[in-house]
């Protein structure tokens, strides 16, 4: 991809961000034909390193999609990951916690979810909720039962820093032993998404989408922004930065991120597992085998059956 375009949607580590900083209806100049062949392109890609990153068994991939209601999130995960191979692949959904997750600490429940070497792993909402919808509602918080906080005036700016430090080193910690980590903020507009909500409530087909809650949280718009804002500035780092993708066009943001996956999966030099001697010979042995004439194949006997008399 070019340097132009990741630097445009880059959250570059150490600097202050805001998500006004960044565009919604940026295309880099490209039709949406042209953005639909180039996903072509990176979904073929994808499948083929797909397999070897199965086979070689030494990395994992971890792609973690965070967004407001309405951004895209399902669609960009059903079109970019078309060409996946499901037995190498997972898809979680973090919800709301359980009873049994709010009984362990917040990371918990992502330790569970993580993919295995060799696999993909996407995450459909994460561990940043507990700094998005968290932050915009502190009474989350207590649920958590954690020490020392007990009213939401114990939750203050250190409170929030010591969060993100944590995130930080968790996925630092992840980094370093295989997991390559992949982060994309869904950036939709405030009119795109009353669009979407709008053709969700208007067609029969798109009905079952729709929630009262997610009119409920666009009220907390402003809030949001301020708290992804605040996302973008303390958890993009060099292991793992966050990519803030346009989201007003569907077509170029599934693009994009089709591109994004596939380069960075690319840079790991996958290759098949080198095969020692003694398997060589086995697989010589067995295309011999294999290639034997039909005549000098031993033949099955055939037991006689007794005529009847």
């Amino acid at each position: 991809m070019k340097k132009e375009i990741l630097k445009r949607i880059i959250a570059k580590p150490g600097e202050k961000h805001k998500v006004s900083d960044f565009k919604t209806d940026y295309t880099a100049g490209l039709s949406k034909q042209k953005g639909e062949k180039l996903l072509e392109e990176s979904i073929d890609k994808l499948s083929k390193l797909q397999d070897k990153l199965y086979a070689q068994d030494r990395y994992s991939i971890l792609i973690i999609f965070q967004a407001m209601d309405a951004a895209g999130k399902d669609g960009t995960i059903k079109h970019v990951m078309s060409g996946i191979n499901p037995q190498g692949c997972q898809v979680f959904a973090f919800k709301q916690p359980s009873a049994e997750e709010l009984d362990h600490d917040y990371l918990w429940r992502i330790y569970k979810c993580l993919p295995e070497r060799g696999r993909i792993g996407i995450f459909n909402r994460s561990h940043y909720e507990d700094v998005l919808i968290a932050k915009v509602h502190p009474a989350i918080v207590l649920n958590g039962k954690l020490p020392n906080i007990t009213k939401t005036e114990d939750i203050d700016d250190k409170f929030w820093e010591k969060r993100y430090r944590q995130i930080n080193d968790f996925e630092r910690y992840l980094t370093e032993n295989g997991t390559i980590v992949l982060k994309f903020f869904l950036n939709v507009s405030h009119d795109e998404q009353e669009k979407r909500f709008l053709a969700r409530l208007n067609d029969e087909s798109k009905n079952w989408k729709f929630s009262a809650a997610d009119l409920k949280e666009r009220a907390y718009w402003d809030n949001y922004m301020e708290a992804y804002s605040d996302m973008l500035t303390h958890t993009s780092t060099d292991e793992a930065p966050w990519h803030v993708i346009p989201a007003d066009n569907k077509w170029f943001m599934r693009y994009i991120i089709g591109q994004i996956i596939s380069d960075r999966i690319e840079e790991l030099d996958l290759h098949y597992p080198e095969l020692t001697d003694e398997a060589k010979i086995e697989i010589e042995n067995a295309k011999k085998s294999m290639l034997k004439p039909q005549e000098e194949k031993p033949k099955i006997k055939k037991e006689k059956k007794d005529k009847k008399k």
